[in-house]
């Protein structure tokens, strides 16, 4: 397996809302290593970390993870921040993080042997409450 990265800022400050989507394939089960969320904006915000009761539909222009090592393959997985429908509530979070309103405050969760998205699904940060946005990192084993 290989290391890959991407790093996005979020553009859905809705609370209640998907704001963030790390979508798997058909054939692959990817572990997420660490994700980091610093706000961009002043704004006071909270995060849930989950996996979806589903997944988003059609995502408008999704991104595919970046290898750490150029020698390796393409990644697979892709963020998606905005869909024709979003993702769905979770049901239980994996983690949740209420910020101040101060720029550049943020949080790295790790999981230190990988949390693993089921093939065709996804992991998302739910918006819990008035958000700002935000920047979002991910490192995942695929």
């Amino acid at each position: 397996m290989a290391i890959y990265s991407l790093a996005s800022r979020t553009s859905n400050v809705t609370t209640g809302n998907c704001c963030w989507e790390l979508r798997t394939t058909s054939t692959d089960r990817p572990r997420v290593m660490e994700i980091g969320i610093f706000l961009a904006g002043a704004t006071a915000s909270t995060f849930g970390l989950g996996r979806p009761q589903a997944i988003g539909i059609t995502p408008t222009s999704p991104v595919t993870v970046q290898a750490e090592d150029p020698g390796d393959p393409a990644g697979t997985c892709q963020v998606a921040l905005a869909w024709a429908t979003g993702p769905t509530i979770p049901l239980q979070y994996f983690r949740r993080i209420s910020l101040p309103a101060t720029v550049g405050t943020g949080v790295i969760w790790t999981f230190p042997r990988g949390l693993v998205i089921p093939i065709s699904f996804s992991l998302i940060l739910w918006n819990l409450s008035s958000m700002g946005v935000s920047d979002v990192y991910v490192v995942v084993d695929e």
